[in-house]
Formats: C-alpha cells, sequence, structure tokens
C-alpha cells in the first residue's frame, strides 16, 4: 500500500455492535485514487458510502484495515489528515442565524488563515459558487440547492488538495443539481481530488473517470465507467407483461439471452445477439400468447454493471428524485 496516493486504504472495515447484533457496514474495501481524478462511489443508501467517507474524514474510527489520506494515516495522523481535506457531508450543521458571508469568515479563522484574508476569500468563494448575491442573508432563508452550494465553499476555504463530497446532490432540483456538477469539474480541472459518493447512477457516469460499486460493505466492481459498462456486452430489452403471462414471457425470453435483473413488474434479458432480435421476440411472445404492455431497449449502463454484480437494480438512481435526505449513515449502523 503506497500513503503517497490522496487517498489509499487497505482491508478497511468498520463494524457496528457484536454478536448476533454485528453489522458489518463496511468490510475489507481496498481503493487507491490518484491524484487530480474524481472517484465515483456508488451504491444504494445503506451500502457502506458514508460510513467509508466518515472514516476516511476521522470521524468515525475503523474496526480494521488502514488507509491514509493526503499521505497521513487517517488513525494516528487525524490532526494532519484535517488540516488537508475538505469536507461536505450530508447532514453538515450550518447556522441557520449567520449569514453565508458571516460562516465562510469564521471557516477563515478556524482554519487559522491570516486576518488579512478572511474578507477577500469569503468574496472568492461566494462568487465562486454563485451566491454573492446573497452573502448578507441568513442561510436559514437559502433553498436548498443553496445551502448545498454554500456548504461546498465552507469545504474550499482552506485550499484542500482532497474533496469529500457525500452525496451532495440529493434532493436538489435539476438546475441546482447541474450547477453543483459544474462546479465540481472546475474544481477537479483546478487539481482538486474529489470523492464523490453517490447513488445516482447518471451523477457517477457524467462526473466520475472512475468508480467502484459498493454493495452490503463490500467493493463488488471498480473501473473506468465506460469499460464498466463494455464488460456488460449485449443490451438489455425490457418487457412488461401481464402478471399471470411472467411464466410464459421468462421461458420465451430465455431463449435470447440471459435473464437480467429488472425493477418490478418488469422482465429483463441480455441480446445475446443484439437489437436485431427485438423483433423476433415479439413474434414469439405472440406466438405464446403473451401481449406485450410495454417494450424498451437499453444499451448497456452503469445500471447493467450495477445489477451484473449485486442482482439486483438500483431503485431511482437513474434520476435525482426531488426530496427525501437520502442519508445512509443510519442503515449503515
Amino acid at each position: 500500500m503506497s500513503p503517497t496516493a490522496p487517498i489509499v486504504t487497505e482491508g478497511l472495515q468498520r463494524y457496528f455492535g457484536s454478536g448476533d447484533d454485528l453489522v458489518k457496514a463496511v468490510d475489507g474495501v481496498d481503493l487507491e485514487i490518484k491524484p487530480g481524478e474524481v472517484f465515483g462511489f456508488l451504491g444504494p443508501n445503506g451500502a457502506g458510502k458514508s460510513t467509508t467517507v466518515r472514516m476516511l474524514t476521522t470521524l468515525l474510527r475503523p474496526t480494521g484495515g488502514a488507509a491514509f489520506v493526503a499521505g497521513y494515516d487517517i488513525v494516528a495522523q487525524a490532526n494532519e489528515v484535517r488540516r488537508n481535506i475538505g469536507v461536505a457531508l450530508q447532514d453538515a450543521a450550518i447556522d441557520p442565524l449567520m449569514t453565508g458571508a458571516e460562516l465562510l469568515q469564521l471557516q477563515a479563522v478556524l482554519y487559522g488563515l491570516p486576518r488579512s484574508q478572511h474578507q477577500t476569500k469569503a468574496s472568492e468563494l461566494l462568487e465562486r459558487v454563485g451566491l454573492t448575491a446573497a452573502a448578507d442573508r441568513r442561510v436559514g432563508t437559502y433553498s436548498g440547492g443553496m445551502r448545498r452550494r454554500l456548504d461546498l465553499a465552507l469545504s474550499l476555504i482552506h485550499e484542500p488538495s482532497v474533496l469529500f463530497l457525500d452525496e451532495p446532490t440529493t434532493g436538489l432540483d435539476p438546475l441546482s443539481r447541474m450547477n453543483l456538477w459544474e462546479e465540481i469539474r472546475r474544481l477537479n480541472h483546478d487539481g482538486t481530488t474529489v470523492l464523490l459518493t453517490t447513488q445516482y447512477l447518471e451523477e457517477a457516469d457524467q462526473l466520475a473517470e472512475r468508480i467502484a460499486i459498493i454493495d452490503h460493505g463490500v467493493i463488488v466492481r471498480e473501473g473506468e465507467p465506460e469499460a464498466l459498462k463494455t464488460s456488460v456486452g449485449c443490451p438489455t430489452l425490457f418487457v412488461s407483461v401481464e402478471r399471470d403471462e411472467e411464466d410464459t414471457a421468462t421461458e420465451v425470453l430465455g431463449r435470447f439471452g440471459d435473464l437480467r435483473p429488472s425493477h418490478e413488474g418488469t422482465l429483463g434479458v441480455g441480446l445475446l445477439h443484439g437489437p436485431g432480435e427485438v423483433s423476433n421476440v415479439v413474434r414469439q411472445l405472440d406466438e405464446a400468447g403473451v401481449a406485450v404492455r410495454n417494450l424498451e431497449l437499453h444499451e448497456p449502463s452503469l445500471d447493467d454493471v450495477f445489477a451484473e454484480a449485486t442482482g439486483y437494480r438500483l431503485e431511482g438512481a437513474a434520476e435525482n428524485p426531488d426530496g427525501g435526505d437520502g442519508s445512509d449513515e443510519v442503515d449503515d449502523k
């Protein structure tokens, strides 16, 4: 294990409880994140994403294994780790009675920046995240998207070399999500290494150079998004039929390739010989007396990669819902 990489872990573990109540929230995670890359950490709520981030940011002590962040041991050199990282967590506590400018200046004080830089840095970061017009408003009046952008600005006050973003767009509207994506891209372009946890496949596909998929505390896939999608191979055909015809439809679909996990009410099959088989599938279903309610053909996606690795689909991952806290920390425990 080389501690020179911005983030590296070996056999990282975090267990909760004991005996019959033992929960292995993170169970032997190995990662090595390269300098200047956006690394996507993908998985459903409760998979272990937030628990892993809390260990890497020194907020939670590992049960076992080892990890280095910014070249420092997360246990033995926790203070050095904190000085070199920026962190924007799902449940960040932001004082609603203070203004955005006041919070940034307070953050500058906490990180020991020279007094002469406090106001300048606050103004620069507010402009960077598009909050200049709201600088003197109390944070309690900010929208969810504005709070997320302020939290990002707070994590950047000391110009960290490594940035942790834990589900940064959960609960945001589409426009706020896109704005935050652009800011993450700008940060990465400037050389910041970013670990991004998310349950949204589109987000990981858009932003990450490499991703790791975690399920039940274990890494089940890792690599570049395009390479992972290519590894799945053939496209997936999803077919919706009446419930009492599902057994017959399953038998027919099995003639055209391997059955794949699908959302409830839908059957999926990987078309071994490509999209040209769709017409044959429809014809054979018709000959078997199966009425097709809906038919969709999808090229290989991260959802297929996830399904192949875990045996189920990542519910709601294709798009960001309008609400919900998206927290997986309670589930991890």
